[in-house]
């Protein structure tokens, strides 16, 4: 954030000036929209004789060890589900064609199955676990490992979903449609959704308890 901007925010809070006449000034001269908001966001909207300053993000190596062990567990868990279902699909649907595939197929159900086992009850746990965490205390939104996890997996997340369609699309043209085909398309992309869903319910974005401020056009 830049340091003079966040001055004159905290100068004309400190003189009595509403977060709206701020707003409208900074938007006369040329600053975003973003950057104005964060710049106000910066302060708590508390009375107070001075400008309250709201807690800045932060990085710390226990919050770092549990958001990785969340994410960690949230990718093999959305990652051996899906190879679990693929591998029943096969098994549904078999290939005439790939009679050597049966063995192998039983090995990677099995070894997802095995990765299920541990992978989701970690999950549960740390899902709950740092649930806790922020209900206890919710200024540990502010963590930026996890926005970067957050924003990461929502990322992976919807470029799977996008190349997910586009195949759907691109095998619909072709017509080269099968049940096995559609049924991994649809696997995929209820995985994926599920799997943002849930990311964005553990770790929604820090939302700010200021009034909210009306934009007028720029000058």
């Amino acid at each position: 954030m830049d340091d003079e901007l966040l001055t004159f925010v905290r100068d004309a809070l400190a003189r009595g000036r509403s977060r709206g006449e701020i707003a409208e000034v900074l938007q006369r001269a040329g600053w975003s929209r973003e950057q104005l908001t964060s710049a106000l966001d910066a302060f708590a909207d508390v009375e107070f004789a001075v400008p309250v300053p709201m807690p800045r993000p932060y990085l710390s190596a226990r919050d770092a060890f549990l958001y990785l062990v969340l994410f960690t567990a949230l990718y093999v868990t959305a990652y051996h589900l899906g190879s679990l279902v693929f591998d029943l699909i096969n098994r549904a649907f078999p290939d005439s064609a790939m009679d050597y595939y049966t063995q192998y197929v039983r090995a990677s159900m099995r070894w997802s199955v095995a990765s299920l086992i541990v992978a989701f009850p970690v999950l549960v746990f740390m899902t709950r676990f740092v649930g806790r965490e922020i209900a206890r205390d919710p200024g540990k939104r502010r963590s930026k490992i996890r926005r970067w996890l957050t924003y990461l997996t929502l990322f992976v997340a919807a470029c799977v979903l996008i190349a997910d369609v586009t195949t759907l699309v691109y095998n619909a043209l072709g017509g080269e449609l099968t049940i096995r085909f559609v049924l991994k398309v649809v696997t995929v992309g209820l995985i994926a959704a599920v799997s943002s869903a849930t990311t964005f319910r553990i770790c929604a974005p820090t939302r700010s308890t200021g009034p909210r401020l009306e934009f007028g056009p720029a000058a």
